[in-house]
């Protein structure tokens, strides 16, 4: 399986009113801990009026940072809830920063995990979903009278074409998921009646 990682696609905003406490959830996907320290740091200034920033991350391929803090919010109502919620979809290098406005009604334990998640959630659907995969590149020769023919394969065959240099033959770099070299490499051989030569 070629897929490293899925992450979002896009910084995403969502918002929503529950008992009058208003929700407001942004979604960024981030690379390491210092740059979801520094849009967890940029949202509190935002809402610095805000009853509550409640933060959450989970960062690493494999998920090996996650973090969260609730924020003045009843402990393990809110940040580590939004944690359990991204793992459990599956997604690594994303923070979010779930603010609160409150309204003067109490939600209870139940409703806080609720509406912290949700609202988290909701951000993410914004966001969408984007896979982060394995691909690999290799160097090959061809004839000019073959281009046409490697350009046409590109809508049968998973491969993409990074560059080509125009000399006395093609250079070509081609660019695809590791899972489908050798499809890759038994239509090139094709292409070329075996004169093909992976540099």
């Amino acid at each position: 399986m070629s897929v490293l990682y899925k992450t979002i696609a896009k910084e995403a905003e969502a918002s929503q009113i529950i008992e009058k406490s208003r929700f407001i959830a942004h979604a960024k996907s981030v690379s390491s801990k210092e740059e979801a320290d520094c849009f967890v740091a940029e949202i509190r200034q935002k809402y610095k009026d805000a009853t509550h920033n409640v933060p959450a991350y989970v960062i690493g391929d494999k998920m090996q940072i996650q973090w969260a803090s609730d924020d003045g919010e009843p402990q393990g109502t809110s940040g580590a809830p939004i944690v359990q919620m991204i793992v459990g979809e599956g997604l690594t290098n994303i923070c979010i920063v779930v603010t609160r406005y409150f309204g003067g009604i109490k939600l209870g334990t139940g409703g806080l995990v609720r509406a912290y998640t949700s609202s988290a959630k909701m951000a993410i659907e914004e966001a969408g979903i984007y896979e982060v995969r394995d691909f690999t590149t290799f160097d090959c020769e061809i004839a000019y009278n073959q281009l046409s023919r490697l350009q046409y394969a590109q809508k049968d065959l998973p491969f993409e074409i990074v560059s080509i240099i125009y000399e006395d033959i093609l250079k070509i770099t081609l660019k695809f998921e590791a899972e489908n070299e050798q499809k890759i490499i038994d239509f090139l051989t094709e292409l070329t009646s075996g004169n093909f030569q992976k540099k």
